[in-house]
């Protein structure tokens, strides 16, 4: 068995596993970088518009000292961990929150605060004077619609980096509980569905090869227990199915072969002279008697062979089955005369009409009433009745013969199932009559029952539709 299912599931799970990774060490990280340095850049805009608008503001105003300014300076580049400058519009460091005031400051070449763009804040080692790469953020310094100077915040993108580290850290240790969750996951997926498949898979193909016997040990209430059942009943279906065939070419080899084996003897026996020419008429009188018998069989399965699974079309009319009735007994008279046979009709009103093929229903009454009398006593009676109910009309048949084994109830359906009693006493049936019967009934969509007991006698009961409106 190729186990390609499993392959499939083990290449996405891995695959799950590298994209998700990918996807952090890229996209996850570069968007995790970014926001952190504009919500920084924020934060020290914030702060950088603060300094400018009040101590920066204060300075140039001369209503605070330097000293003064460079203190809160001081606090501030403390509390936010970045230097801060205080810059002239020409470049020139005023004011540094590392150094002590009064010290010389550099001159920023080139200095263009154009540089920035349209953003209030940029990255780099701005025009070189920083050793590290930082988060450069600007404010302008304006007094009187003018501007004085400018604040600028350096903050080094280590800082950043750091905050990032410890949020892509959550993200991939995140990831590993989100892979060991999907592995659990792959676990039961393999548990309740993959080798309950496989158990399946191996069991199709033992029917596939005609083992019939394999059984899937499978008892859970979902699909998959649904399907192991399905397979199951199957199987047994297509066991009992090939039993049945085994027996139906049993069956018909043995029909088949006694009256083959008849005629051919009897030729031989009248070609090689073994009977005299005064006996012949007799013994070809046989060899027909066999033919018909022959004949009778093959038309017996030519009937039976138009009710397949498609079913069969039935030219459905209204007619009266009490008058069918009585034309069927009548076609038995002189057969019933020679056993001593007589029938009681008990039908309902002179007239009852029902829905069905005529010339199928009377091929029913045929064969039922035909068994009845095979199986009858001599000087015994056989009651057909007629009853209306709910729409539906009973048709019983019934006589005091000597009755079916309880066994063999259930198998009289069957084709050329024969009881042994009906072997000893019907040399010329067929074992296809009641099998015909059960077809014509059930391709009207109706029912018939039989109720026998051995020794005592046995009734048929089929149901038809009353005629239609």
């Amino acid at each position: 068995m190729r186990r390609t299912l499993y392959l499939k599931l083990l290449t996405g799970y891995v695959a799950f596993g590298i994209l998700a990774f990918l996807t952090i060490t890229t996209f996850t990280t570069r968007e995790t970088y970014r926001y952190l340095r504009e919500q920084e850049a924020d934060n020290l805009y914030r702060e950088a518009k603060t300094i400018a608008s009040s101590y920066a503001a204060s300075y140039y105003q001369s209503t605070m000292t330097l000293s003064d300014v460079h203190s809160h300076l001081a606090a501030m580049d403390a509390y936010l961990d970045a230097p801060i400058w205080i810059v002239s519009p020409q470049g020139k460091i005023l004011i540094d929150s590392r150094k002590e005031p009064g010290e010389s400051f550099d001159q920023i070449e080139p200095f263009d605060i154009a540089s920035f763009g349209t953003r209030y804040y940029q990255i780099g080692t701005f025009f070189d004077t920083l050793s590290v790469d930082s988060l450069t953020v600007y404010a302008p310094i304006i007094i009187r619609y003018r501007v004085m100077g400018y604040v600028l915040i350096h903050m080094p993108l280590t800082e950043v980096v750091h905050y990032g580290d410890g949020f892509l850290n959550i993200a991939y240790k995140s990831l590993a509980i989100i892979f060991l969750c999907a592995f659990v996951v792959l676990l039961l997926f393999t548990w309740t569905v993959y080798l309950p498949l496989r158990r399946i898979t191996a069991a199709a193909d033992e029917y596939s090869s005609g083992n019939f016997d394999a059984r899937i040990d499978l008892h859970s209430n979902d699909e998959i227990g649904y399907v192991a059942a399905s397979l199951n009943y199957m199987a047994a279906e297509l066991n009992t199915l090939e039993e049945d065939q085994r027996k139906f070419v049993a069956n018909i080899s043995h029909d088949f072969r006694s009256p083959l084996t008849s005629i051919k003897g009897y030729i031989e026996a009248i070609m090689d002279g073994t009977i005299p020419p005064e006996l012949q008429e007799r013994y070809l009188n046989i060899i027909l008697v066999e033919t018909e018998r022959l004949n009778k069989l093959t038309a017996s399965m030519l009937e039976l062979n138009k009710y397949g699974s498609h079913g069969t079309m039935l030219d459905v009319s209204n007619f009266d089955i009490n008058n069918i009735i009585k034309m069927t007994v009548q076609s038995f008279e002189g057969t019933c005369t020679q056993k001593k046979i007589s029938f009681a009709l008990i039908l309902t009103g002179q007239q009852l009409y029902v829905a069905a093929d005529m010339s199928k229903i009377q091929q029913v009454l045929y064969n039922l009433v035909d068994n009845a009398i095979k199986f009858s006593h001599a000087d015994s009676t056989i009651t057909i009745e007629t009853t209306e109910r709910n729409d539906k009309v009973f048709v019983s048949i019934k006589d005091t013969g000597i009755g079916i084994p309880k066994d063999s109830l259930k198998k009289i359906w069957e084709r050329f199932y024969k009881t042994d009693a009906s072997r000893g006493k019907d040399k010329k049936g067929t074992g296809l009559g009641l099998s015909i019967v059960k077809e014509i009934i059930q391709a009207h969509n109706e029912n018939i029952n039989v109720i026998s007991t051995e020794g005592v006698g046995t009734e048929f009961i089929f149901t038809l539709p009353l005629e239609r409106v």
